[in-house]
């Protein structure tokens, strides 16, 4: 399937997105590259209100990788690795290990996303998603722009944990 040109397409938009060198500037993967898990669990404003951490930002969008999977593949059975949904609670020890275990949990989730969309029937791609409104390439390629938007997120927060 990954022969068809709009497959082959949307998956260099979902690799650009998250690790592949773009024009417009770092993919998710880039913004965490070299982060340890002290600058993942700074907060914006010394922590006050519900301000997300790149951490929580970690597991949301390796969530809604899952997700997309899940609607592409129709797969009820699925499930994620963490709970609660959406945006996944961090771990009880926020550690090194544990930083690097949740970074993992993005990888394969984005690995195994990626897997999908190659094998997925383009003939499927205009048809709405498992459990949802919107089609499936629409779910393809808005979980590359939600890996970009969460980009631009975390270099902001980058930027405004160092001083000056």
């Amino acid at each position: 399937m990954a022969g068809d040109p709009r497959i082959r397409l949307l998956l260099a938009l979902v690799e650009q997105a998250y690790r592949a060198p773009s024009w417009h500037g770092t993919p998710l993967g880039g913004a965490l590259r070299g982060l340890t898990h002290r600058q993942a669990l700074w907060r914006p404003g010394g922590g006050r209100g519900r301000r997300h951490c790149i951490w929580e930002i970690v597991l949301h969008t390796a969530y809604w990788k899952y997700v997309v999977r899940r609607r592409l593949l129709r797969d009820e059975a699925l499930a994620f690795a963490r709970g609660p949904s959406n945006w996944p609670a961090l771990p009880e020890r926020t550690d090194q290990g544990a930083w690097r275990a949740d970074r993992a949990i993005l990888e394969r989730e984005h690995a195994l996303l990626v897997r999908t969309i190659a094998r997925f029937d383009p003939g499927k791609l205009g048809r709405r998603g498992w459990r949802s409104r919107w089609t499936n390439v629409e779910h393809i390629y808005g979980v590359a722009s939600h890996d970009l938007y969460h980009a631009g997120q975390i270099q902001l927060l980058k930027r405004l944990m160092r001083p000056g």
